[in-house]
């Protein structure tokens, strides 16, 4: 494996500055804030990159229930051909990687059994579902693989969890989808190994719908399309290259220290393919943005091949429609964050080519996929005025307390760590206790890009740094993307299920080590 080098000014940009607001905390973070939206270093590949916009978009597979409302799924290693010519081994949720999109219907609760055939336990976490506690995916709730000897079923940064529910081989995940209708997506969130295993291949969408989405008008079958974005690395075999500690991803957590503010790779890939086209009719597009990356943040620009860019038209956010749309022509995207946006290649002439780029991006990672717009097509959808009505009204008044949070690095174990209030994750430790239906606003504030992911409850965005929200955070949302030296101010009602649940840094190797944090529910 080769190691991209970093210079200085790159690397006061992303992980070298580390120890610097350690020693100064935000003073410094703040002067960071100018720099561009990136926290962590990028891995470079050894092997041969295809050139872009030659690899057909992949649509990933819808899976079939076994009877009403049940599926499963055989968590599995196979291979694949990501690169054209090249096999990469993959750990998948199906053989496949993304794995299978789930297709559900609001208010109808689905069950989804996971076989666990990998070397490793595991964990599967619906990202943005209401989910009970017993099926949300926490940490230490493992699922072993057979003849799993290691002492105590996991190990790592974290203590010992007493009130972890470990099974053997399988495990039933209930989901009863009682939310609006949302693109959500399910990944694996083993305690200390949640990057590595997401890096290698556990990853898929599920999507909820309903009557009142349906009949908005909106663009939909062939032109509906799921975009699972994501970046890699690969080592001169073919294989998924990651700086993990411990490649077996069985004993000891974390990454090497260039690495500990995130891993990036110079591949993108979209539903699993590098820098992939898609035909497409002179018409509207629905397009759904998963952001999947471990810590790469996307700055996102659809641009026709004269340079004239398209309207990026944001129709939903992580937790569904949007009140009334959003026009962007940039749209920055954090990881697990996702976007529903609407646009027209109707003004393209036919053969013409649009690129979705990342203007985060340098080099490759400029690129991320295309559109060629192959015929004239008629088309009857529509973008309405008003999306939808049955969004939250939540005020400063209604909260009954005020909580806050600082996401930064520091010391743990002995070694480096990413902290909440300047504590590491322990599963045996209530760091915040709420009563069921109790609306709260909370205000985080990071040293570093920080996204913060809530689970089981939605959120609005009341302020960035004592200034309003900006565009994109309209919505409801499960993850706010914190930049450096920044606050946010966001609320919350939390009226799903009793039980623990977490919060957290979707920088997934954040995540590892140590930037999580437990809400009990009462």
């Amino acid at each position: 494996m080769r190691e991209r080098g970093v210079s200085r000014r790159r690397a006061l940009g992303i992980g070298g500055a580390l120890g610097l607001i350690a020693a100064t905390g935000l003073s410094t973070s703040a002067a960071l804030a100018r720099r561009p939206s990136i926290t962590g270093a990028e891995l470079t590949s050894a092997v041969p990159l295809p050139p872009p916009y030659q690899v057909p978009l992949p649509i990933p597979a819808t899976l079939q229930p076994t009877a009403q409302g049940r599926y499963e799924i055989v968590q599995r290693e196979a291979s694949a051909e990501i690169l054209p010519g090249v096999r990469t081994p993959l750990w998948t949720y199906g053989g496949t990687f993304p794995g299978p999109t789930i297709e559900s219907r609001r208010g109808g609760p689905v069950t989804v059994t996971h076989r666990n055939e990998l070397p490793v336990p595991t964990v599967v976490h619906l990202h943005g579902g209401r989910t009970p506690a017993a099926s949300d995916g926490y940490p230490t709730d493992l699922v072993l693989p057979r003849n799993w000897t290691h002492a105590g079923g996991h190990a790592g940064h974290g203590m010992p969890d007493p009130r972890a529910v470990v099974t053997e081989l399988t495990r039933d995940y209930t989901f009863p989808l009682d939310q609006r209708p949302a693109l959500l997506w399910y990944h694996d969130h083993r305690m200390d190994f949640t990057a590595p295993a997401i890096w290698r291949g556990l990853a898929g969408l599920h999507i909820v719908r309903d009557d009142a989405e349906e009949a908005l008008g909106l663009p939909s079958g062939p032109r509906e399309l799921p975009l699972m974005i994501a970046d890699r690395a690969f080592a001169a075999d073919g294989t998924l290259d990651y700086p993990a500690l411990d490649p077996g991803l069985r004993a000891r957590p974390g990454v090497r220290d260039p690495y500990l503010a995130g891993v990036m790779g110079d591949v993108i890939l979209v539903n699993g393919a590098p820098w992939p086209v898609h035909e497409v009719d002179a018409a509207r597009y629905r397009l759904r943005v998963l952001n999947a990356s471990n810590a790469r943040h996307y700055e996102l620009e659809a641009v026709t091949d004269d340079g004239r860019r398209l309207d990026l038209v944001q129709i939903g956010a992580d937790q569904g429609l949007l009140a009334a749309p959003v026009t962007h022509r940039l749209l920055p995207i954090a990881p697990a964050e996702r976007y529903d946006l609407v646009v027209d290649f109707k003004g393209v002439p036919i053969g013409g080519r649009v690129r979705l780029l990342n203007r985060l991006g340098t080099g490759r990672t400029r690129d991320v996929m295309a559109f060629r717009v192959a015929r004239a097509a008629a088309d009857d959808s529509r973008i309405p005025a008003a999306l939808a009505a049955d969004l939250p009204d939540w005020r400063r008044s209604d909260a009954v307390r005020v909580r806050d949070f600082a996401f930064r690095t520091g010391r743990m174990h002995g070694g480096h760590g990413w902290l909440i209030g300047g504590l590491p994750f322990d599963p045996a430790r209530s760091d915040v206790t709420t009563a069921l239906g109790d609306v709260e606003v909370w205000r985080l504030v990071a040293d570093v890009h920080h996204p913060v992911h809530l689970h089981l409850a939605g959120f609005r965005v009341l302020a960035r740094s004592g200034r309003p929200p900006l565009p994109h955070d309209a919505g409801l949302k499960d993850t706010v993307s914190l930049r450096p030296g920044e606050s946010v101010e966001i609320i919350t009602r939390f009226d799903g299920y009793r039980g623990r649940y977490l919060f957290h840094c979707h920088n997934a190797e954040h995540e590892d080590m140590g930037m999580m944090a437990n809400i009990e529910i009462t």
